[in-house]
């Protein structure tokens, strides 16, 4: 049972995966819970075909076990275990599941307020379930809200290549010089595609300083691993905001020695 939620994370998300296997067991356990769960519905509405039909079965399932049935599906029968345990809101999957039901019959956000309710249920409502799980006050959950859409942000920015290859567009560019994220298009206008990149990471920026006053809240064995997250995507941050072509490169992303390092070095300097 529990490998297959460990694999499942494992698959999905390097950065994180690998700073969260540094929370103590239990809190390790029930974070791997939660990510075993957005993965395995991401991961329908991300593959090349689309799993559409997999994903709504995938649905339908969350809500018999939401009602006390019994789906077979060790991940989703953990899932609502755990949002029982931790007093998850029910609206809260509700929006995340509706975001990734988006990516299912939308291509393209117009406008940032747009993208933001995208964001909401994509990024935001995990980073309060996260909350949630580490028993933080209520107090500090704008700020988990903000460092989910930081890092979600960051994610769409690192991913603009991978994204068009989806046939999708989530940086809203319609109030802007760009016409296209398209690389070609891009390189014959350099200038305005740099200063878009930067401009956006400049946003993530805001976000991501004022997620960081809700470290305050969290007690320093859980706040390790978060930390180090976050700062691996300010790293990534760093990289694109320099060469913002990269992102047609690579996908930019830390690799494990860089991560293990910065968890040593937030462990040791108390943070």
């Amino acid at each position: 049972m529990q490998n297959i939620i460990y694999n499942t994370f494992k698959k999905g998300s390097t950065t994180y995966f690998n700073s969260s296997i540094f929370f103590p067991k239990t809190v390790k356990d029930d974070v791997f819970v939660l990510y075993g769960f957005v993965r395995k519905a991401d991961n329908f509405v991300d593959s090349i075909p689309q799993q559409a039909k997999e994903f709504y079965l995938f649905k339908d399932s969350y809500y018999k076990a939401l009602k006390g049935g019994i789906t077979n599906d060790v991940i989703i029968d953990s899932f609502a275990g755990l949002m029982k345990r931790k007093f998850f809101d029910t609206a809260w999957v509700d929006a995340f599941l509706s975001s990734m039901e988006l990516d299912l019959k939308k291509s393209k956000y117009k406008s940032m307020n747009e993208l933001l309710e995208y964001i909401y249920g994509s990024a935001e409502v995990i980073g309060l379930m996260m909350s949630s799980i580490m028993g933080l006050e209520p107090k500090s959950h704008i700020y988990a809200r903000r460092l989910g859409r930081a890092m979600q942000f960051i994610n769409f920015i690192r991913d603009i290549n991978e994204d068009i290859k989806l046939g999708r567009t989530y940086l809203p560019i319609a109030e802007t010089k760009l016409k296209s994220l398209d690389k070609d298009y891009a390189l014959k206008n350099k200038d305005i595609f740099i200063e878009f990149i930067r401009s956006q990471i400049r946003l993530y920026m805001e976000w991501q300083a004022e997620a960081e006053k809700g470290f305050a809240f969290i007690p320093h064995r859980f706040l390790i691993p978060i930390k180090t997250a976050s700062d691996m995507y300010k790293w990534t941050a760093g990289e694109i905001y320099n060469d913002p072509f990269i992102v047609y490169e690579k996908t930019v992303k830390p690799v494990k020695s860089r991560i293990i390092f910065t968890i040593l070095k937030n462990f040791l300097n108390k943070i």
